[in-house]
């Protein structure tokens, strides 16, 4: 009977083993992929109001408005969540349709930005919570980027030293609201220098520094197995007549270094042969699959 029960104790211990193994980092028990998924999610419209920000005139864009993307890599080693919004969930209740928000940053810069669903519903759709994401990174610090990020403050936080130093100054620089990223201060935290970071180790999710638009900002390369390698752009470029053109908003915490990071990545994506899904683009964005829909 002893022998019995112990056969029967070391099965369990199996099983559960084997589930662990097959299950994500930080997930709700949900079975881990065997490839690297890439989530989009539809995290709103930002109504630009002053083309010339971006040294564009309004008969040089297709559109004045820009995309808010936010992304969830799914690895079989455990979740990445880049960008986390512009508005935060808890600001406003989804009606089913547009719902139009007015932001006002600290500096008094004012922002219009039209939501449809929140982070976390769109979230809970694909499995997961803001609980179980085991990395968040933000692209950069500026509010559109960062709106739920404190809802992410149990995961480990992939940033770079200098952006995390700008970030938690009395007064950040440009159109950061941090209040929306206060609790990361506290979180889990990989200061990452200027090299590539590779988030699982494998080389499908490498944050690439790419420095100008904040003096930490970042991309992000995914490569995946049907679909190819994607690179995120952050704010490298906001429209894609910014890329066509050669023009650097004048906004950019330095110019020169965003133009020397946007070599760089230009650079990379010909070598690779990735795509660039520019975030902010919102043609772009919209040919996209959001949510439950995936890339892999």
């Amino acid at each position: 009977m002893m022998a019995c029960n112990s056969i029967r104790w070391l099965l369990a211990a199996g099983a559960a083993a084997a589930i662990a193994f097959a299950t994500p980092s930080g997930s709700t028990g949900r079975p881990a992929p065997d490839s690297v998924r890439l989530y989009v999610f539809d995290c709103g419209t930002l109504h630009v109001a002053d083309m010339g920000r971006f040294q564009l005139k309004k008969e040089e864009v297709s559109t004045t408005d820009l995309s808010v993307a936010c992304y969830l890599v799914v690895h079989p080693k455990g979740t990445l969540m880049w960008d986390t919004g512009a508005v935060l969930d808890s600001a406003w209740k989804p009606t089913g349709s547009p719902v139009a928000q007015h932001i006002v940053l600290p500096d008094g810069e004012q922002r219009d930005v039209t939501v449809r669903r929140s982070l976390e519903s769109q979230l809970s759709e694909v499995g997961y919570a803001p609980a179980d994401i085991t990395y968040i990174a933000l692209s950069h610090y500026h509010y559109d980027h960062t709106a739920n990020a404190n809802a992410f403050a149990g995961a480990t936080w992939l940033v770079r030293q200098i952006e995390r130093d700008a970030m938690f100054v009395p007064n950040p620089a440009g159109a950061a609201q941090p209040s929306t990223y206060s609790a990361l201060r506290n979180s889990k935290t990989v200061l990452l220098g200027t090299e590539d970071y590779d988030v699982f180790k494998d080389g499908t999710a490498v944050i690439k520094f790419a420095p100008g638009h904040t003096p930490g900002h970042q991309v992000l390369y995914v490569k995946l197995q049907k679909t190819g390698g994607v690179l995120l752009s952050g704010d490298l470029y906001h429209f894609p007549e910014e890329r066509a053109l050669g023009r650097v908003p004048t906004f950019e915490f330095n110019q020169d270094q965003t133009r020397a990071s946007r070599a760089v990545i230009e650079a990379f994506l010909k070598q690779t042969g990735a795509q660039l899904w520019i975030q902010h683009d919102f043609a772009g964005n919209a040919k996209l699959k959001k949510s439950p829909a995936f890339y892999d």
